[in-house]
């Protein structure tokens, strides 16, 4: 995820990024322009056309594919903030669980342990959600080694069932009471929970007819502009026709980028930063060296 000053507006109109999607879409917006220049020489050099132009028509159109984008956009934003969300409430509870836990009689050895779970459970987390099974990079602890994570695909609710292991065996020897067991409850239960709400946000794309719709509407919008435009504006319809491609595809294209935040690109969540956080914090809970 990209950090930045949203106050600084040069910086920002005049910066230019691999994710920036005029820098994406620059071949497709020379294209446009391109396709438009060759209409306006067919029409006004050629044909001499002079039927009466349609601007008025691609206006009331425009107004109605605005709206759709507006909903497009909206609807994208919301799973993006919905996973960051889901994702702040891993590092609360990761930290909730860790000082309930390092006020317990724990052995050295069981606080590195614990330690080492729930910084596992993140690290499992964010690439489980990318797509990858972390069984390699994992900080393996007594019995908890790389054998005992390798033959699940879902790795984080592994390293959960090993968490609620090793809590149960705190029960056992009645180092935790079953009050106890209670106040900790709902810090180990949010953990599944909000798993769950990062696996419904990536399982669960934008529906495809409508995805389908919106992207022919906006083709056959803008590559049907040129002709009428081209006869009130000449080849000044070139710039004018690249720039309406520019806005309207841009903003599905933003859209498509935020709606699965949990990847690598510039725009998807910081689930590395928060990843790092969490296992330093959790670290100085149990007094261990992060």
């Amino acid at each position: 995820m990209i950090i930045y000053n949203p106050k600084d507006w040069w910086k920002l109109i005049f910066a230019f990024h691999k994710s920036d999607t005029f820098r994406m879409m620059l071949p497709g917006i020379i294209g446009v322009a391109v396709f438009t220049g060759i209409v306006a020489y067919i029409e006004n050099e050629v044909f001499h056309a002079t039927f009466k132009n349609t601007t008025a028509v691609h206006s009331l159109v425009g107004f109605a594919l605005s709206l759709l984008l507006v909903f497009r956009t909206n609807t994208a934003y919301d799973r993006w903030w919905e996973g960051r969300r889901a994702w702040g409430s891993l590092v609360n509870n990761s930290r909730n669980l860790a000082l309930k836990l390092s006020v317990l009689e724990l052995t050295k050895e069981e606080k590195t342990m614990f330690s080492a779970l729930i910084s596992n459970y993140i690290l499992a987390a964010k690439e489980h959600l990318r797509g990858i099974h972390a069984g390699d990079q994992l900080i393996y602890t007594g019995e908890y080694n790389e054998s005992y994570f390798q033959a699940y695909n879902h790795l984080p609710n592994r390293v959960m069932q090993a968490i609620y292991k090793e809590i149960q065996q705190l029960l056992a020897t009645s180092r935790l009471s079953e009050h106890q067991l209670l106040y900790i409850n709902e810090e180990l239960r949010s953990f599944t929970d909000n798993i769950g709400i990062c696996e419904r946000i990536k399982r669960t794309p934008i529906p495809y007819s409508y995805s389908l719709y919106l992207k022919k509407i906006i083709f056959f919008y803008v590559f049907t502009m040129p002709i009428g435009f081209v006869r009130e504006f000449g080849y000044w319809a070139m710039p004018i026709v690249a720039l309406v491609f520019y806005v309207f595809a841009g903003i599905e294209m933003l859209a498509e980028e935020i709606e699965d935040p949990f990847g690598t690109d510039a725009n998807d969540l910081p689930t590395d930063q928060l990843y790092e956080t969490i296992r330093a914090n959790v670290a100085e809970i149990f007094q261990l060296q992060a």
